[in-house]
């Protein structure tokens, strides 16, 4: 009778233990299905600048395409300010699990180079994938003499620091641009800041400065009237734009610049691989989607896509290049200085 009581209570432990291990093996289950099931709710998208800029219209646009590509909403979040580091502070310091990504600029590079901010962004952030990349050209009135940039140069050397040119802001990438230019031609010419694009073109069509450095969508409409005209481009190969594919590049003219304002997706670093390849999938699919491309060209922002890899090399060349030629021109020294 004893032996059978063993036995029984043997049989009871060996189910319970059974029980026991099967539960175990479906929680398992169900968070390896949870995990390949990503992403199971609304992604944010932060946007480090206020409403209705290039950098939001491009992040809404994604917006709009996000749902047939990566099975979720993506919520934009506008968080504005110091040149676009309150954004990608919130950015940089979010949990990597894919819920939290971000617009990035040319300016991320920039930012740290100028004094102290909460995050190297080049290191804290990975970049998965650039959406499009804006070319700089150098524009003057008409009504100037110079037909080319060897002309412009070559009155700025017989009249040193008449000439001036607008950019957005010390430090921005098109204030680099222009210390740039001045600093390959061997010129001196001054720099003048304002608070905008619209407020630098005023000052321009105004005479009140002689340069501008400028993303070329922008002064599509004077160039049709005749008001300005476009003496170079920062670009390695002529433009596709009908309107500007004769204008002829800085390094044809023997000046070596090229630059060029990107915007693409970056992400906190460390983000898993699995959850890092279903959004570079999803957003592969938008970027190229007809619509996104109609609507982004439409806005003059042409697409120049470009995958985690091919951006992660140009994000390392371009940290590079810049953190050499702002210690070259002095630019970081202007900003300490006007700080204090």
């Amino acid at each position: 009778m004893a032996s059978k009581k063993i036995a029984a209570v043997l049989a009871a432990c060996l189910l319970t233990m059974s029980l026991i291990i099967g539960g175990c093996t479906n929680k398992s289950d169900k968070l390896v299905s949870t995990s390949q099931e990503y992403p199971t709710r609304p992604i944010s998208i932060i946007v480090p600048s206020t409403v209705g800029g290039s950098v939001d219209l491009l992040a809404r646009a994604l917006a709009t395409s996000a749902v047939n590509y990566i099975s979720q909403p993506l919520v934009v979040t506008n968080i504005p300010g110091g040149a676009a580091t309150i954004g990608w502070n919130e950015l940089a310091r979010a949990k990597a699990d894919g819920y939290t990504i971000g617009i990035v600029t040319t300016g991320l590079i920039l930012q740290p180079l100028y004094g102290s901010t909460r995050y190297h962004y080049s290191t804290a952030l990975e970049p998965l994938v650039q959406v499009v990349s804006l070319p700089i050209a150098a524009v003057v009135r008409s009504d100037q003499p110079w037909q080319n940039l060897n002309d412009l140069i070559h009155h700025a050397k017989e009249h040193p620091g008449e000439i001036k040119f607008g950019h957005p802001g010390l430090g921005s990438p098109r204030h680099v641009v222009g210390e740039m230019f001045a600093m390959e031609a061997g010129i001196d010419i001054k720099q003048v800041p304002f608070s905008g694009e619209s407020e630098e073109l005023a000052a321009l069509l105004g005479g009140h400065i002689q340069l501008i450095f400028v993303n070329t969508s922008i002064i599509k409409d004077h160039i049709k009237s005749g008001t300005l005209r476009v003496l170079a481009v920062a670009t390695e190969q002529h433009l596709n734009d009908d309107m500007f594919k004769d204008v002829l590049t800085f390094k044809e003219q023997g000046v070596d610049v090229v630059s060029s304002l990107w915007y693409g997706i970056g992400v906190p670093k460390g983000l898993p691989q699995t959850e890092k390849d279903k959004l570079v999938e999803g957003l592969n699919g938008i970027i190229h989607d007809p619509e996104f491309i109609k609507k982004i060209e439409a806005l003059g922002m042409p697409i120049e896509y470009l995958g985690p890899q091919d951006f992660s090399q140009k994000w390392l060349a371009d940290n590079s290049r810049l953190t050499k030629i702002v210690k070259n021109t002095g630019i970081a020294e202007r900003i300490a200085a006007q700080k204090n």
